[in-house]
């Protein structure tokens, strides 16, 4: 085949370091924003941005000139500085060192889309923590607790 034709949506999932409650309504929307900007500047398309006030959901197609690592990393270290910059109360912004990445088909997107939007509503009955424990078991992923929050 000469040409190369790929197609993979991800589900990925971070959140503030240790949780902190930092994503105020205050700045969320420009965040979102500035993580869909970077995102199209490396050709990983955003479908959906969101979250909550200690983590993001980014619902995106990755690009098959970038590999996974390159976009978190690019992500986490441009918008931890950019929001440092916005307040002096953000002086302490950063972004855990994990993170969780989840396969979409297709066929899902506007499932997994909705649920980003909603995280407001969600998360007023259930913790980050829980939440993404219900997303690794879906997946069947294998854990230990021990090292999956910091």
């Amino acid at each position: 085949m000469s040409q190369s034709l790929a197609k993979n949506y991800l589900h990925i999932i971070f959140s503030t370091k240790y949780r902190e409650p930092l994503i105020g309504e205050k700045f969320e929307d420009e965040l979102y924003s500035y993580l869909g900007g970077i995102c199209n500047n490396l050709a990983c398309y955003p479908v959906k941005i969101g979250g909550w006030y200690d983590h993001v959901h980014i619902l995106c197609m990755l690009s098959k000139k970038c590999t996974l690592i390159k976009l978190l990393e690019e992500v986490k270290s441009h918008s931890s500085r950019w929001m440092k910059s916005k307040d002096p109360s953000l002086n302490n912004f950063y972004w855990q060192d994990g993170f969780g990445a989840f396969s979409v088909s297709c066929s899902d997107l506007d499932k997994v889309s909705l649920y980003i939007s909603n995280q407001k509503l969600h998360h007023s009955h259930l913790s980050f923590q829980t939440e993404f424990r219900s997303i690794l078991h879906k997946y069947h992923i294998n854990f230990d607790e021990r090292f999956v929050w910091d």
